[in-house]
């Protein structure tokens, strides 16, 4: 992450369960193997849940793609990166991360959906796990973990008025207010199947799209703030889509956005 003139980083992570170490601390006693130690806490979730989730806490998970959309001053984009593409390995991601982090820390911002509820603390977790240090990140008071800092710019925290409300729908439902993909051919719970079958690549697409869904609705919510007029934010969308048209064999995810691509058409 090295571009002067940065001053948003849109991230977004695709995660999986850690098989071994829920093995290790859930059921160490138990005679079963690491997929069926994975199968057994995702039965526990749901039921803890209501039958509204398998999803397993971000403790017990680390990421298998980690990408990252650089956004200038001006809100134009000035590149999307994937860390450690083609190998897409853990520990690489979470050293680049945070070295991106640190490096970018005086003039850039973290901008997630519900990073501070995920994201964030699977990287701090990662951060303990490979011992890797992220100074200013840890030690100032203003950093990305506190939530009315100006470090990270959590979507789904202020769109949620802080979690007073539920956004229902997501960021799916929200791109797809503003005429965008949301999710076509993957969903977050399709994850860890997907890489059993060995599909890391298609992991990492979608990642990407969900970063060009979250800056989206990013523009959106500077309009909200009058940090853009809505005639801006629709000038930068068209600048968007002609910076995925001019990327699309560089960067092969983008071709199926653009393909699912859509115009702001509000109603009723």
């Amino acid at each position: 992450m090295g571009i002067d003139d940065i001053k948003y980083l849109v991230f977004d992570i695709e995660s999986i369960p850690d098989a071994r170490l829920i093995r290790m601390v859930k059921y160490p006693h138990l005679d079963i193997d690491e997929k069926a130690a994975v199968l057994k806490f995702q039965e526990e979730v749901l039921d803890n849940s209501g039958g509204t989730t398998t999803f397993i806490p971000a403790t017990f998970q680390y990421p298998v793609s980690i990408c990252i959309l650089k956004c200038r001053e001006d809100f134009t984009i000035a590149d999307i990166v994937s860390l450690d593409e083609p190998e897409f390995r853990p520990g690489e991601m979470t050293r680049l991360f945070w070295q991106g982090v640190e490096k970018q820390y005086d003039k850039a911002s973290l901008v997630t959906f519900n990073g501070r509820g995920f994201d964030i603390p699977l990287m701090e977790f990662m951060a303990f796990r490979y011992g890797i240090t992220a100074q200013r990140h840890f030690r100032d008071k203003f950093a990305g973990r506190y939530r009315f800092g100006t470090k990270h710019i959590d979507l789904h925290d202020w769109l949620s008025n802080y979690n007073a409300v539920r956004v229902a729908g997501g960021l799916n439902l929200l791109a797809k207010l503003l005429g965008k993909p949301g999710k076509m051919d993957a969903k977050g719970d399709e994850v860890y199947d997907m890489y059993l079958a060995g599909k890391k690549k298609e992991i990492n697409d979608y990642c990407i799209h969900d970063v060009l869904d979250t800056y989206f609705v990013f523009l959106r919510t500077r309009v909200m703030q009058s940090e853009l007029t809505i005639e801006r934010e629709q000038d930068l969308v068209k600048m968007a889509k002609n910076y995925i048209e001019e990327n699309q064999q560089r960067i092969p995810a983008l071709q199926i956005y653009l393909k699912n691509w859509g115009d702001w058409d509000p109603w009723p």
